[in-house]
């Protein structure tokens, strides 16, 4: 529907100043702290996206993924029952198998993602982009990451976009498909909203900020734009399964806290759910640990009482 498309104006202004404002917001503490980071946990598609990932690392990835909370910490918040674990594990295409496997072996549901389609650059032919994705389902993955081209996006080429997302939904056949904006890489917030709004028309399961490649990943005003997109698409549709994936640069156990609190306020408590919402990290996660182990002992822990991701 380019009609949809060539309304788009973005107040700017506006969006940096709400923004600002975000990065004030108060934050919970006590129990409360403690119910938000493990909401966020459940949350979060556990990465591993380096050039020296190996079957251990990956092995290791997982086992973490299983178990992203010290079991005696979960007992001393009565959470040790309630079967929390990560969203997802997220690999290279490469990796998929020694994932699944491991997942597998440990009778653990986790799905496992895969990144595809010329990431992170995008800058590969359709055809190699469409195999890729099609390997990543075949080797297992349950969720695909794709990249779209952003020359498509910076020239206009709002029906190419489309098609390219199109097809690659397709090539993901029952896997979920999420699809990297690089809004870091888009050249305006019109953008970021309007490639948001064809990759929602071409099908897909989740739109996400960022490959965490770029030079700016997720930011609070591409989120905010994003999540008015998804918000207008549901209201122009009636279709409520678009979810939203900021990813790249998110660290902190208070900037976790912070997204899950701009979901709630852009779109809802409906949202606050693995199947609608993720968090992209790699790092995240031990802070969060630190950050509950800290609430429940009342100091921080060394280096070697957590384990690693």
């Amino acid at each position: 529907e380019l009609g949809w498309i060539s309304k788009v104006y973005v107040n700017r202004p506006a969006v940096v100043r709400h923004a600002e404002q975000i990065k004030k917001w108060r934050t919970v503490k006590g129990n409360w702290q403690a119910a938000w980071l493990l909401k966020a946990v459940t949350c979060i598609d556990l990465t591993t996206l380096s050039g020296d990932d190996t079957p251990s690392n990956v092995q290791r990835l997982c086992f973490k993924a299983k178990h992203p909370i010290r079991e005696d910490l979960l007992k001393a918040l009565d959470m040790h029952d309630k079967g929390i674990t990560v969203g997802a594990v997220c690999v290279y295409p490469a990796r998929v198998t020694d994932a699944v496997n491991t997942l597998k072996a440990a009778r653990c549901d986790i799905p496992v993602a895969s990144v595809a389609a010329g990431f992170p650059s995008g800058q590969t032919p359709l055809e190699t982009k469409l195999t890729e994705i099609r390997l990543a389902v075949e080797y297992g993955a349950r969720e695909i990451d794709i990249v779209i081209s952003r020359s498509l996006v910076l020239t206009g080429q709002w029906e190419g976009l489309y098609e390219e997302i199109r097809q690659c939904r397709a090539a993901c056949g029952e896997a979920h498909m999420k699809t990297i904006l690089a809004t870091g890489e888009l050249g305006s917030l019109a953008n970021v909203y309007k490639a948001s709004m064809i990759a929602m028309m071409a099908g897909s399961d989740f739109i996400k900020t960022s490959t965490g490649k770029e030079v700016e990943n997720a930011t609070f005003p591409v989120g905010i734009v994003m999540m008015r997109a998804i918000k207008e698409y549901y209201w122009q549709t009636g279709y409520k399964v678009v979810g939203f994936k900021p990813a790249g640069g998110i660290r902190t156990a208070q900037e976790a806290i912070t997204w899950l609190m701009l979901v709630k306020e852009e779109l809802g408590v409906e949202w606050l759910t693995p199947e609608l919402f993720r968090l992209g990290a790699s790092s995240l996660l031990g802070d969060i640990e630190q950050q509950i182990f800290h609430h429940v002992t009342g100091s921080y822990a060394l280096q070697h009482e957590l384990a690693m991701a």
